[in-house]
């Protein structure tokens, strides 16, 4: 009979609390067949985070032996739980199936017939060159199939996909930050555009992040395909970025095709009008810009884009507190 005395500690698991009570000597891994039972979660893809740290440590193999007192497991512990379940991994892979699918197909159709894009004249052989190659969601994190969905619908953002064409953008992976283990990022380019991480989710992991502030991290991690520091050259990419999305998404809301010329111009939608008007009102007239009655076409195209890429710069200063891209390394 084992003297060890008993561990009570409790595991919460997306919202539900889980109370254990086990010997000190307990070994990991009939704990997480403990954890496979209540939650469906395959030991492989469980980790207890407690003060930002996982109490199961990298090295599977020590857990057949590894006690939990070992572990660092005490009386009283409140500990968070993350992992996938069975059914979300089998989920996952089916979404990727179809996916790796989809793109088969569109790269046969291409080989046999290409054509040219009516928005920017770009060859459709082009998109397979200037896009993100590979999604990746974290399989340990909560629900990757809907991550797995964002990063989707993130890399076949129409205005994405107009400015990765534009500029020659290439990314070798699109994947994402847990929050947990990089609290203070929400962005990070690898090596220009090896790999680009996003924080799609919550802090809490209750939800994902809304996506145009997932889309304006992306277009920063983006910039840093051409510029590591966030110095007047990067600055400047990446207002031009903001600005060409901003454009594009305009024009075709519009149902005009956004061709990229010089003499380009669009009407603005009534929300940036609106935008407009305040920041005008509310600082004054924007150098440069006029009065705000009786506007040409072109002087009010103006001061609806003033408007937005002054909101924008002022996002953009808050993003790079944000972003662990440096240059000369990640």
């Amino acid at each position: 009979m084992s003297s060890s005395p008993a561990l009570s500690f409790t595991v919460t698991y997306r919202g539900t609390s889980h109370a254990l009570s086990l010997l000190s000597d307990t070994t990991i891994s009939v704990l997480q067949t403990r954890l496979e039972e209540l939650t469906n979660v395959p030991p492989a893809l469980q980790k207890l985070i407690y003060k930002g740290k996982n109490l199961f440590g990298t090295d599977t193999q020590d857990r057949e032996t590894t006690t939990l007192a070992q572990s660092g497991f005490k009386n009283g512990l409140k500990i968070q739980m993350l992992g996938s379940t069975s059914q979300e991994l089998t989920s996952l892979q089916s979404t990727e199936n179809e996916q790796r699918t989809r793109e088969r197909i569109l790269r046969e159709r291409a080989l046999k017939a290409p054509t040219k894009l009516r928005s920017t004249g770009t060859s459709s052989s082009a998109l397979f060159t200037y896009r993100f190659h590979q999604l990746t969601p974290l399989a340990h994190l909560p629900n990757p199939s809907g991550a797995l969905a964002l990063l989707t619908k993130l890399s076949e953002d129409p205005a994405i996909q107009h400015i990765m064409q534009l500029h020659k953008f290439s990314v070798g992976v699109l994947t994402e930050l847990a929050p947990h283990e990089h609290p203070e990022l929400l962005g990070l380019n690898v090596n220009a555009g090896q790999a680009i991480k996003l924080r799609l989710r919550t802090d809490r992991y209750d939800g994902f992040r809304l996506y145009k502030d997932v889309r304006r991290v992306l277009c920063h991690e983006l910039t840093h395909n051409v510029w590591g520091a966030h110095d007047e050259n990067f600055k400047e990419l990446n207002s031009k970025l903001n600005r060409e999305v901003a454009e594009f998404e305009r024009a075709a809301a519009q149902g005009t095709h956004y061709l990229d010329r010089p003499d380009e111009v669009y009407e603005p939608s009534s929300e940036l009008e609106a935008e407009a008007h305040s920041h005008v009102l509310g600082g004054g007239s924007a150098p440069g810009l006029g009065p705000a009655m009786d506007d040409t076409r072109e002087e009010r195209r103006r001061r609806v884009l003033a408007a937005t890429m002054a909101r924008l710069r002022k996002e953009e200063e808050e993003l790079e507190q944000s972003c662990g891209t440096r240059p000369g390394g990640t």
